[in-house]
């Protein structure tokens, strides 16, 4: 060891602080291996009988006891006794971003040695390289943590936008655009368009297909990050499953609720989720709501904004909540906004938030005055965006789903047989 060189001593050693409190001898260094043998013994020796003092210390106060200064000095008496009185021994502390993690020793058993100033400036200096060393191999070990943890979030979310729609479905007669921003790398919030047969699976494009019901989706996860990513990804299984199984809005968030409350329950976490089955051969719109966020729905007719809510609980929370489902008549022009708490609680530089009636007005103009589905998603996330800050990034998950009714049923059935 470079400590007991530079000062010509017998040898040295390093004990460290472990996180649960034990000390260790880790490093051991003699000049005379027959030295080492009894060197090891009694600082083993020192270092068991203060760890057990600090074990009787945290049992007595009922928390974890700290390394005091006391405890430095109780170390430096047990050591010296247990070395003997032929043992020239110096003990400094290693300190790691101003927290001593440790105790260097140097020793010698020569009988004229002693402990000068010289020497002891020169232990300390070693200390202070040995502090230095321990404190970039943990910044390294954090480095390599920190990338590994990326690369699994970088994963994760490379699977969750997988699990998203690619790009929204061909609905006769429905103009639709979409988006999901997320807030970390893997979020909570979700949407989702599923078709309501096999035979829509099997062939999405074909012109039957297109003119049957397709269900809307959108839903929030409490909570951000892969916790939350990972319940959204078992809610979309499951709800895709119940879809398929011809379940209504209404029965369709009662069979989830019932399913999924064990799941919830146990993470500690509940879902929002607003679902809607939309059959373009009547232009009618059935939907039940799991304590999501309304949809908006702007009516071309007279220009006036209409939420579309249904009783009902978040998900996992009551396995005896009924879930209502209600019914609308969409008429050509009208257009849907489906929308997560992103949106509405987003918030400036000086706390306002949002809010839904800001929501409301900029959807209002977007209606009136844009062409298609697409037009109408960017400005309201731009204006969105505007209100945040431009430089500024949002808090959370921001999801937006837009539904245009283009053109009459009657029209579409004319067309087809003509």
């Amino acid at each position: 060891m470079i400590a007991s060189r530079v000062t010509d001593a017998s040898g040295g050693a390093l004990v460290m602080f472990q996180p649960d409190g034990q000390l260790r001898l880790e490093q051991l260094h003699c000049t005379d291996d027959d030295d080492c043998q009894s060197v090891r013994l009694a600082l083993e020796m020192a270092t068991r009988q203060i760890t057990a003092s600090i074990a009787a210390a945290e049992a007595a106060a009922g928390a974890p006891a700290t390394i005091s200064e006391t405890t430095m000095v109780s170390l430096d008496r047990q050591a010296s006794r247990y070395l003997g009185a032929d043992c020239q021994i110096f003990g400094t502390a290693i300190i790691v971003q101003n927290v001593e993690r440790g105790r260097l020793y140097v020793f010698s058993y020569e009988g004229d040695y002693t402990w000068s100033d010289t020497r002891q400036k020169l232990v300390r200096l070693v200390a202070d390289q040995t502090a230095v060393a321990i404190e970039n191999n943990q910044l390294t070990h954090e480095v390599r943590h920190k990338e590994r943890l990326d690369r699994e979030l970088e994963l994760g979310a490379e699977i969750q936008a997988q699990l998203l729609p690619r790009q929204c479905p061909t609905i006769e007669g429905v103009d639709l655009a979409a988006r999901c921003n997320t807030a970390n790398k893997v979020g909570g919030d979700y949407y989702d368009f599923i078709p309501t047969t096999y035979d829509q699976l099997r062939e999405p494009h074909s012109p039957a297909s297109q003119e049957k019901p397709w269900n809307f989706a959108i839903g929030d996860v409490m909570g951000k990050g892969v916790p939350a990513g990972l319940m959204m990804t078992l809610l979309r299984g499951m709800l895709r499953a119940e879809v398929l199984n011809s379940h209504s809005p209404g029965h369709l968030l009662q069979h989830l609720n019932w399913v999924m409350r064990t799941d919830l329950e146990s993470s500690n976490r509940f879902v929002t989720l607003f679902c809607a089955q939309y059959d373009p051969r009547t232009q009618m719109l059935s939907y039940g709501n799991a304590a999501h966020n309304p949809p908006l729905l702007w009516q071309a007719e007279t220009g006036q904004v209409k939420r579309l809510d249904a009783d009902g609980m978040l998900l996992g929370l009551d396995m005896d909540t009924h879930y209502q489902e209600n019914q609308i008549q969409l008429q050509p022009g009208d257009t849907v906004i489906y929308y997560t708490d992103g949106f509405t609680e987003a918030s400036d530089r000086s706390g306002h938030r949002f809010d839904e009636e800001n929501l409301i007005e900029s959807f209002c103009w977007a209606c009136r005055n844009l062409p298609n589905s697409d037009e109408i998603l960017n400005y309201l996330f731009k204006t969105l965006q505007r209100f945040i800050g431009t430089d500024r990034e949002a808090e959370d998950d921001t999801t937006l789903v837009v539904m245009r009714i283009t053109q009459p049923a009657e029209f579409r059935q004319l067309s087809t047989l003509s």
